[in-house]
């Protein structure tokens, strides 16, 4: 049996909550929330499979875009989950855009507690814009969830005005996921008080279903290999016409699915703590960037053949590409041409200039040993 899959605009997002409540309770259309011209992504089914109630698209690692396909179980599992991880139910703050799992869940959640979310405005999130949601809140619980990226911003606001910091103070949880989260602003925001938890997961897994590196409801975390698998009842059930990468992805194993991330990862004393990228793929600000798309082209650039792109670390966007090479390139040149091609946030944050590149005897660049450099010249250290 199939049903309706309506794509809805993403820039009303109590309408967004009115069509995933049809969605999940079955009397209506499956749901797809697109923002204007933000995805890559313009085509989509007319039909899903009856058991479908959300469909997120995202960006692949391999740069071919994914449409994930959410059944209603999965997506009430990841609310229900979630509101036992938190204690309480409660009213969330809506300050990420719906058509990204994150969003999406907070309508989730919003629809579980029987609470309408509060939500902002889009485009560069700033102190009054949390001043003025807080004002509209109407239950005592108050929750929301951020990027690394808006929770920075917060910080130095806070940093500056006593109001800004007693006021995030009063959420009961602050969701903190979408890409690596430095421990230093994990650092400030608590020494403010903020409830900080940190998220892992992803589309495939209905959201963030680990907190503070411990699983969250019936998700169950294993390492194969060294890479991260999630399992439990907030697995997508596939990618909408990709067979080949669902197989990929989804595997299963003692008549049990599990999802393989992209993550390098070791569970100790049964917390996970991620240790890198199984790929060569960042996430910067949210958005994932191929680290080798961005060395394509920047090696195409004169006197730059031999460079290497890296993931360095930003205090505010979490992971950005470096450029490691001997040469000494204009910085602001090289950003506009790869943020032409590749987008804003492919741009290089920075160049780190080497008197020569390091190599592995195989005389091919020793990515890890570039790495180290990158973590060692720090943020400030561009060539140019």
């Amino acid at each position: 049996m199939t049903r309706p899959l309506a794509v809805v605009d993403s820039a009303d997002p109590l309408a967004c909550l009115a069509a995933l409540r049809h969605a999940l309770a079955g009397d209506g259309p499956a749901v797809l929330f697109r923002g204007g011209g933000v995805n890559p992504v313009h085509t989509a089914p007319l039909e899903v499979e009856q058991r479908i109630a959300l469909v997120v698209e995202t960006s692949g690692t391999t740069g071919r875009p994914k449409r994930v396909a959410l059944s209603a179980d999965a997506v009430l599992a990841s609310a229900a989950a979630s509101t036992g991880a938190l204690g309480e139910p409660g009213q969330w703050m809506l300050a990420l855009p719906v058509h990204y799992i994150a969003g999406s869940n907070v309508l989730a959640r919003s629809l579980a507690s029987g609470v309408d979310p509060v939500p902002i405005a889009p485009g560069r999130m700033g102190a009054a814009d949390v001043l003025t949601a807080i004002g509209r809140f109407t239950e005592k619980h108050r929750y929301t969830a951020l990027v690394p990226a808006q929770l920075s911003r917060l910080l130095d606001e806070a940093d500056e005005n006593a109001e800004v910091a007693a006021a995030l103070a009063g959420f009961d949880r602050i969701l903190v996921g979408g890409q690596a989260t430095p421990a230093a602003l994990i650092d400030r925001a608590r020494a403010h008080g903020w409830a900080i938890t940190r998220t892992y997961g992803s589309s495939e897994t209905c959201g963030g279903v680990v907190y503070d590196g411990v699983p969250i409801g019936q998700t169950e975390v294993r390492i194969t290999d060294g890479r991260v698998e999630l399992g439990g009842p907030t697995l997508a059930e596939y990618y909408l016409g990709d067979p080949e990468r669902t197989a990929d992805a989804f595997v299963e194993h003692d008549q049990q699915r599990w999802y393989c991330t992209d993550d390098a990862g070791e569970v100790v004393d049964g917390v996970l703590r991620v240790t890198g990228r199984i790929d060569d793929v960042i996430v910067s600000g949210g958005v994932k960037v191929r680290l080798a798309a961005v060395e394509r082209l920047v090696r195409e650039q004169p006197g730059l053949a031999d460079a290497v792109v890296v993931a360095g670390h930003h205090v505010e966007w979490g992971e950005v590409p470096v450029v490691v090479t001997a040469a000494r390139p204009d910085r602001d040149a090289l950003r506009r041409v790869v943020g032409a091609a590749l987008g804003p946030e492919a741009r290089p944050d920075r160049i780190v200039t080497v008197g020569a590149l390091p190599l592995l005897p195989s005389g091919k660049p020793d990515r890890l040993a570039a790495a180290r450099l990158v973590a060692g010249a720090g943020a400030g250290s561009s060539g140019s």
